[in-house]
């Protein structure tokens, strides 16, 4: 995964003051990361308050992110949860085109044993070609 060398930025998702996604706040941030020798974008991680976006929210940062971007850095897309099923059928319908990673976080609240974390990244791992 020579790409992922380096220092990658998890991009926080900013909120304009009626509450929507800041897409112009958001181009700023990623601009100046390109601009400023960020080796490669993380979107959607935990910074990027993923917890709290809606589905179409989430959409919008995607697409917004990779637009933004236009292929000039590797993009990790983050894609987590504690609902193994939920994270495998996020990965199954979203479209991963242009993303270069995954990042998913271990189940959280659940406290799986250490073959309950392992058969979870087994699963998120069958589910998508992406490193």
């Amino acid at each position: 995964m020579k790409e992922f060398r380096g220092t990658g930025v998890a991009l926080i998702t900013p909120f304009d003051e009626n509450n929507q996604v800041d897409i112009e706040a958001l181009e700023r941030l990623i601009k100046h990361q390109i601009e400023n020798g960020i080796d490669y974008l993380v979107a959607l991680g935990t910074t990027g308050e993923t917890a709290t976006l809606s589905p179409e929210e989430k959409a919008l940062v995607r697409k917004h992110v990779l637009e933004i971007n236009a292929g000039a850095l590797p993009v990790v897309l983050g894609i987590g949860g504690n609902n193994t099923a939920a994270v495998v059928n996020e990965l199954t319908t979203t479209d991963l085109g242009g993303f270069s990673a995954i990042l998913s976080v271990s189940p959280y609240y659940n406290k799986p044993s250490q073959q309950g974390i392992y058969e979870h990244f087994k699963q998120v791992s069958m589910a998508s070609d992406l490193p």
